[in-house]
């Protein structure tokens, strides 16, 4: 089994080489833009200047979420992954207000393009990389629950379909010469991202104000209480729980029979948390337990 020291490392790791790709993105569209003279170029590689940004705020988000619980911050620091997405959606709109301004400017203002050929080619193998880093960054995301890899990679993906539709855009201005195709590219580039933006704020905030764990998640849990259910005579209510970045946190209450003792109603207690860590690593659960009610004739038994 991976140790969340080990994941942390990892997650890291991936944060590096989306850093790496994104200087890299930047140096060919920067490149493209510059040789061509395209705003389309340039949109896109504003668009990887964010990328940057987000994911050295990311990484230090991933670090910060790492460490352990303290005096102040009693569940930990998971959900600072969260505040790196927020970031990172915040940094897309001014990208974006960046090349619709720019987009708008050149609009009323045309110019002709320039090396057009060598713009598309350098433009294409930005995308071939951060495709690659992207998926890269989206696998690892789900497999470590990360929502900070999660969001740097859809961010990857969305500027991979930004790009591809920048080429098409340019290549169709080399080829009817229609020089206000350029500009009105750019201004589908910034709408687009400013969509983006809104998607990740809208997540980011959802996650922030104690968002409960996904479905895939409930559905183990359930299985665990549902198997522990059949091993001992306890009923588990539904569990009420809470994501905090790669961490969970859950809360139920087990109703055990009136007549146990509490030594041994905590250690089933015991149990059923080890049980739920095996199931979903990462998990702080706290067991509330209930004594059942006996029935009234037994009741009437009990010495009073």
């Amino acid at each position: 089994m991976i140790t969340h020291a080990k994941e942390q490392k990892i997650i890291e790791r991936f944060l590096l080489l989306s850093i790496a790709a994104a200087i890299a993105t930047i140096a060919l569209k920067g490149a493209a833009a510059y040789l061509t003279g395209s705003v389309g170029f340039l949109s896109d590689a504003l668009e990887s200047v964010v990328n940057l940004v987000a994911a050295i705020v990311a990484l230090i988000a991933t670090r910060i979420a790492a460490k352990p619980a303290d005096a102040n911050h009693n569940f930990g620091h998971g959900k600072s992954e969260y505040v790196s997405a927020l970031v990172e959606g915040a940094m897309i709109f001014v990208a974006a207000g960046m090349i619709i301004y720019t987009a708008v400017e050149r609009l009323f203002n045309p110019a002709p393009l320039d090396e057009v050929g060598i713009g598309l080619g350098l433009s294409l193998l930005a995308t071939l990389l951060n495709l690659g880093v992207g998926l890269a960054l989206v696998k690892a995301g789900k497999k470590y629950r990360s929502a900070a890899l999660n969001a740097d990679g859809h961010h990857l993906l969305t500027d991979v379909y930004t790009t591809i539709g920048v080429i098409l855009g340019i290549a169709a201005v080399a080829l009817t010469g229609w020089v206000w195709l350029d500009p009105v590219i750019a201004l589908l580039v910034g709408i687009n991202i400013l969509w983006t933006g809104y998607s990740l704020l809208k997540s980011s905030l959802s996650n922030l104000i104690s968002e409960a764990l996904p479905s895939e998640d409930v559905d183990i849990l359930t299985q665990v209480f549902a198997e522990f259910e059949s091993q001992h005579n306890v009923t588990i209510d539904e569990p009420k729980t809470v994501a905090s970045g790669r961490n969970r946190l859950i809360y139920c209450i087990m109703t055990v029979p009136g007549d146990w003792s509490v030594d041994y109603a905590h250690q089933l207690a015991d149990d059923l948390e080890a049980a739920i860590l095996k199931a979903l690593p990462n998990s702080q659960s706290m067991i509330h337990t209930e004594p059942r009610r006996l029935s009234n004739d037994l009741q009437h038994r009990i010495p009073n």
